[in-house]
């Protein structure tokens, strides 16, 4: 089977209306990609964003944009995304541009995001997303790391780009500029190239994308993806969204980060969609969902924090009757909000689960609506063969028994798996194993199949020879009125080594007291068991976080630990489980 064939067979599928349907041609049709032959040399702008979806959508919209502060909107179809595309590669392989070489592009939310991407790709270099919140210490950590051969970036960061090519001594062969800089080729110089541009050859084990992680649990790693692990491996993503040829996709997240590429780029432009991009300075959710009504989205992905935001609004001012899927991604969505969104919208909220190493790998796909239990992230995409391990690495067949999520390669290798952490073999060791890759997360299924979502294997909490995941005793929280978010870590503790800690931050109206820490204690009493209950609470502004909205448990576990090193026993509106006399009664 051609390329071509699989991608046509996966926008066939997701049209099918009878969920049960889907359900078996969806299992059908990753059983035979898993097993495919592929050939030896994959360039997917040429073959599938211009060989397929040009050719046959070219006047369908690929990209409706908008800059929700200043109200500017464009539009873009594949014919003509795919002629700056062109414009693009042209200017950068006449300076020099070539297969293998890296382009760092650190942009917003704005068309020539998805120009460059695809200029990047059809020419064979090395595509590396930059965050835009990046500091200059942290260019300069990646330059030294990755040396820059082409940069594209906004005017605003050309001056901390700079800093960090000096003390780096890089020498980029092109610094393209959206806007004006001295040095820099403004992106507007362009217009004069080709539209037409030959696309490179490129093997299928090359690496075409290049990630630095965010640093959750440590300093970044270079996550290197192939010619094929995202453009094919996003059929999974595309699938487990379940998005339609012509039909409009928007994905709240930003560029510099996997998501970005997961789901408003890859999967939708797999499949035909037209993808919505929103510019924005700072989520306003009001004026975020008027978009999502203005421009008719069909399938919309948020993470959790901004569903929290969302369901915080009366939900009935706004237009939602195009609406037909919504999902999450991220971190686990509390049940309480999946709920409430349905309740408006008519649609549940379907959980799924990856990484920056991988595509979609655990969710709930739209057969699953309905059907799901909330709470729970689902179960394994057909496309990669997952299990649980113990900490000796044995398979884990029990239910309810909690263990590190890992990738099984014996039987296949899942497509959407990534090639490797450039650079850094001791790390590959670590996380490749035996004829498992270990995803450093841990979760349980039950007697159905359905999976939960622990946490991280360094989040996870060890108290009294229990194990605590922080993502219960944060819902459990949450469910409370006044609390708007939490975080859990496990704080130093000589007795029980760590005691379970809950970050508070209060939602509008409420203030820090004595009387409504008993009560979240109380409120905790009720829902979970006795190990799992919050020892101490402390109510906080704000809690750390990744650009992506991952809560950064590592700062706060750090800030735990030289609490205690410098001795001090109480920070302000802290309270401890053991100061309430009124508890002495209750769990213990």
């Amino acid at each position: 089977m051609s390329m071509e064939k699989y991608y046509k067979e996966a926008m066939k599928l997701n049209t099918i209306e009878n969920m049960e349907e889907r359900r078996e041609a969806a299992k059908a049709f990753f059983e035979r990609l898993n097993y495919a032959q592929w050939p030896e040399t994959f360039n997917w702008v040429e073959e599938i964003f211009e060989g397929l979806h040009v050719r046959e959508r070219g006047d369908q919209p690929a990209l409706l944009w908008a800059d929700m502060t200043s109200g500017k909107e464009k539009s873009l179809t594949y014919r003509e995304l795919a002629e700056e595309c062109n414009r693009c590669l042209n200017f950068l392989q006449k300076k020099g541009a070539k297969v293998g070489d890296n382009m760092y592009m650190m942009l917003p939310i704005v068309p020539e995001t998805w120009i460059s991407t695809l200029a990047s790709l059809k020419g064979g270099l090395i595509n590396v997303p930059t965050a835009t919140s990046m500091t200059a210490r942290e260019m300069q950590f990646r330059f030294q790391s990755y040396l820059p051969d082409t940069i594209v970036a906004d005017e605003s960061f050309t001056d901390l780009i700079d800093e960090a090519i000096q003390n780096t001594g890089g020498k980029p062969k092109v610094k393209l500029v959206l806007g004006k800089k001295d040095g820099w080729t403004s992106f507007d110089d362009l217009a004069g190239e080709p539209k037409e541009a030959k696309g490179a050859d490129i093997k299928k084990d090359d690496v075409l994308y290049c990630f630095f992680t965010s640093g959750t649990t440590g300093l970044p790693k270079l996550v290197g993806h192939s010619a094929m692990s995202y453009p094919v491996g996003h059929l999974s993503t595309a699938v487990m969204v379940g998005m339609r040829p012509g039909a409009v996709h928007h994905n709240l997240s930003a560029p510099g980060w996997a998501k970005w590429a997961w789901s408003s780029f890859f999967a939708p432009l797999n499949v035909g969609s037209t993808v919505a991009g929103f510019n924005f300075a700072a989520l306003d959710p009001k004026t975020y969902l008027e978009y999502v009504s203005k421009y008719k989205v069909a399938t919309f992905c948020a993470p959790p924090t901004a569903w929290r935001a969302f369901v915080g609004l009366d939900l009935s001012q706004f237009d939602f009757s195009a609406l037909k899927s919504s999902v999450s991604a991220g971190e686990p969505l509390n049940p309480e909000v999946i709920q409430q969104w349905k309740k408006h919208t008519g649609t549940e909220i379907r959980d799924f689960y990856g990484q920056t190493e991988s595509t979609a790998m655990i969710g709930n796909p739209p057969w699953m609506e309905g059907k799901m239990r909330f709470g729970s992230f689902g179960y394994p995409s057909y496309m990669y063969d997952i299990t649980l391990a113990d900490d000796e690495g044995k398979e884990i067949t029990q239910t309810e028994e909690t263990g590190h999520i890992v990738v099984r390669l014996s039987k296949w290798r899942a497509m959407g798996l990534f090639t490797e952490y450039i650079g850094n073999p001791e790390k590959m060791s670590q996380v490749f194993i035996g004829d498992f890759y270990y995803t450093g997360d841990r979760a349980y299924f039950d007697e159905d199949g359905y999976w939960w979502f622990v946490g991280r294997a360094d989040d996870v909490i060890k108290s009294s020879d229990f194990r605590v995941g922080p993502f219960e005793v944060e819902s459990t929280l949450i469910e409370h009125p006044a609390v708007a978010e939490a975080a859990v870590v496990g704080s130093p503790d000589p007795q029980r080594y760590q005691l379970v800690k809950a970050y508070v931050i209060l939602s509008q109206g409420y203030e820090p007291s004595r009387e409504l820490a008993l009560e979240l204690f109380q409120h905790s009493i009720n829902i979970l068991a006795k190990f799992k209950i919050p020892r101490i609470i402390e109510f906080v502004p704000e809690v750390p976080k990744t650009i992506s909205g991952k809560i950064r448990r590592i700062e706060l576990r750090e800030h735990e630990v030289k609490k205690k090193e410098d001795g001090v026993e109480r920070a302000p509106n802290e309270y401890f489980y053991g100061d309430f006399p009124e508890l002495s009664s209750k769990k213990k």
